[in-house]
């Protein structure tokens, strides 16, 4: 074969533009989509929005409170407006509309009547009416099976600060207990934990957050409406709800037999609403006027005597208007403040009769209080607590409920020596008594 050396390179392009090539073209079908692919691939779908919504409903059930904690508002501030102290124009006023009213007949038919609307307001205000146990209300802390249970105590819906139900009842369920369950006015048993207590004046605040509140109870309770003890008098008709008679949910009616009495504690004193309704030796109660108003806490151990020394068992209770400054701190979660102090007001005329100055005369000072530590003794006559003056018990109690415990506050008392009654000066820390 012959080769040429010296090839023409325009032979070589006019050879390659004669030849022609062919290319294959490959066109691509879908496949053919049946119902069961699609009826598959939805299951699919289905199936992992259903883990992923469960792993959801784990991470927020897991988060929740802590996400509650962190970011909730804080509770709604409770305030008690204070009563008037002079009952005269509310009396005058219903005195005149009962003067303007025609008498009514009295028959067996009014007395009914006037029964059943007793009742009807009763049955009302005792959707505000809770009692208190320490444990468990059904009585299954009872494990070695004698068929007792804690009786409890009776309490109210005092406040609702939009996070909680706000219970108020007698300290005596506290102790030895650290577990407490408020059956509610439907019956209902919610868990319940100590928001703060007053060992002074045996006052405690349990809280029940709403959250654990059945949803059917709302309609069946409410918050109590506190009333006016103030214009309370002697003859006036009351309602007794609680345990008074030794069970739960009992009902009462009587008259009020006495306002004339008080009970003292430290730093203060209350009024006591003494009645005609009967009492067990462990009952406790509310007190309510003949519009379903708390007027009282029936507390035992604050009535009057009996001849054999003993204390009548009758429904006494502390008057709610002289409660309802310390009901507010303690409602806020807040410490009622402390000193140890028991004293008598000296007026202008037991002043100039005895020698003595005007102000608050000590009778006693708790042992180991803040009032011990700052020096008061016996006799001395406090005249001024942190700067307010002092006329008497009332005007002391109200300054010292004014003051924040653990903040040091001056005192200014006179105290008896040689030549007489000389000025002299306190530092006092305020404490609590919890």
């Amino acid at each position: 074969m012959l080769y040429d050396q010296n090839p023409d390179p325009k032979q070589d392009e006019n050879s390659s533009s004669g030849d022609s090539f062919s290319f294959l073209k490959e066109t691509i079908k879908p496949k053919p989509v049946s119902r069961e692919k699609i009826f598959m691939q939805l299951l699919r779908m289905a199936i992992y929005g259903v883990i992923i919504g469960m792993f959801a409903c784990c991470s927020f059930f897991a988060l929740k409170p802590w996400a509650e904690e962190t970011f909730r508002e804080d509770p709604q501030k409770v305030t008690i407006p204070e009563d008037a102290e002079d009952g005269a124009a509310a009396e005058a006023d219903e005195q005149a509309a009962q003067e303007d009213a025609k008498a009514p007949v009295l028959d067996v038919a009014s007395y009914q009547a006037m029964m059943e609307s007793l009742s009807a307001t009763a049955e009302k205000a005792g959707k505000g009416v809770v009692s208190v146990h320490a444990g468990s209300a059904d009585g299954s802390d009872d494990w070695m099976g004698t068929g007792s249970s804690d009786p409890g105590v009776t309490g109210i819906i005092a406040a609702d600060n939009g996070q909680e139900l706000l219970i108020l009842a007698d300290n005596s369920v506290c102790k030895d207990a650290d577990t407490w369950e408020i059956v509610l006015a439907d019956g209902s048993r919610c868990a319940a934990a100590l928001k703060v207590q007053d060992q002074n004046r045996k006052l405690a605040v349990f809280s029940i957050v709403r959250s654990i509140v059945p949803e059917e109870t709302w309609g069946k309770i409410q918050v109590a409406d506190l009333g006016n003890s103030n214009i309370i008098g002697k003859g006036d008709p009351v309602i007794a709800l609680g345990n008074l008679f030794g069970y739960d949910n009992g009902l009462g009616y009587g008259v009020v037999s006495s306002t004339a009495l008080s009970t003292t504690f430290s730093d203060g004193d209350c009024r006591v609403i003494s009645t005609d309704i009967p009492l067990e030796a462990d009952g406790s109660g509310i007190l309510l006027n003949q519009d379903g108003a708390v007027i009282g806490i029936v507390r035992q151990g604050i009535g009057p005597e009996t001849e054999e020394g003993g204390i009548s068992v009758t429904a006494n209770a502390l008057a709610i208007s002289d409660m309802k400054s310390t009901m507010e701190l303690l409602l806020n979660g807040e410490k009622v403040p402390y000193a140890g102090i028991y004293g008598v007001t000296v007026t202008a005329a037991a002043a100039q009769e005895q020698g003595l100055p005007e102000g608050l005369y000590i009778t006693a000072v708790d042992a180991d209080s803040p009032a011990m530590a700052a020096g008061i003794q016996n006799g001395d006559v406090i005249r001024e607590v942190d700067g307010k003056p002092i006329s008497g018990f009332a005007a002391y109690e109200k300054a010292m409920l004014e003051c924040q415990p653990g903040k040091e506050i001056g005192i200014t008392g006179q105290r008896r020596g040689a030549a007489g009654y000389v000025d002299i000066q306190f530092t006092l820390t305020v404490g609590s008594w919890e």
